[in-house]
């Protein structure tokens, strides 16, 4: 998994209550197992017409946010139901950070889990980030995992609280697997043990 440490970058401002998971990657983009190649997905109902066409109106396809980096959501993102193709979709489109005040549960652990960061804050730090994000690209904000710090393009600092282990797994770029690794000498000598008392087994 990529490690996560610091990230500078556009912020897009997608101004939507309760996004669900649905709506992050429609159903039909739901048939592989890969986790390349569904950027193209994201959003697609909002980010495309019905002739397939790019929506202008919506806030991705706007030449200040095509390359956005970090997303700035309203409350209860990543809701719904638990396809781990959402977080996929945002990291495979180039989105590396989510900020909103509240979020899913099953999206948020999913993302610490294929390294990216959902951001929790406080719905007046939310309105701070959602005006920088307002003034497009000119305006970045940089994001330090380990100080727990966003600073917008004035200087202006948020702090952020998250969990110390996920913290450490998406630092460490630690998915389940590496997590897991890590105990390979342990579990190594267990089975030797076991078999030892156990050969017949």
């Amino acid at each position: 998994m990529e490690k996560f440490t610091k990230l500078e970058g556009v912020a897009a401002p997608l101004k939507i209550v309760n996004v669900d998971t649905d709506m992050i990657i429609p159903k039909q983009y739901l048939k592989t197992l890969k986790r390349t190649g569904l950027g193209k997905g994201l959003f697609s109902e909002l980010r495309y017409k019905d002739d397939g066409s790019d929506n202008p109106d919506f806030v991705l396809n706007k030449p200040a946010y095509k390359n956005a980096k970090i997303l700035v959501a309203e409350d209860n993102f990543g809701c719904g139901s638990s396809r781990e193709h959402a977080p996929w979709a945002l990291m495979d489109y180039g989105i590396r950070c989510v900020i909103s005040t509240q979020f899913g549960d099953i999206f948020y652990n999913n993302c610490f889990k294929n390294g990216l960061l959902p951001i929790k804050v406080s719905k007046e730090d939310l309105d701070k980030l959602f005006d920088d994000a307002d003034r497009g690209a000119n305006a970045t904000l940089s994001i330090d995992l380990e100080k727990q710090e966003i600073r917008g393009p004035d200087g202006g600092v948020i702090r952020f609280d998250i969990d110390p282990h996920l913290k450490r797994c998406l630092i460490e770029g630690l998915d389940d697997i590496g997590l897991t690794l890590e105990k390979a000498e342990h579990i190594d000598r267990f089975e030797a043990e076991a078999k030892m008392r156990r050969p017949w087994a």
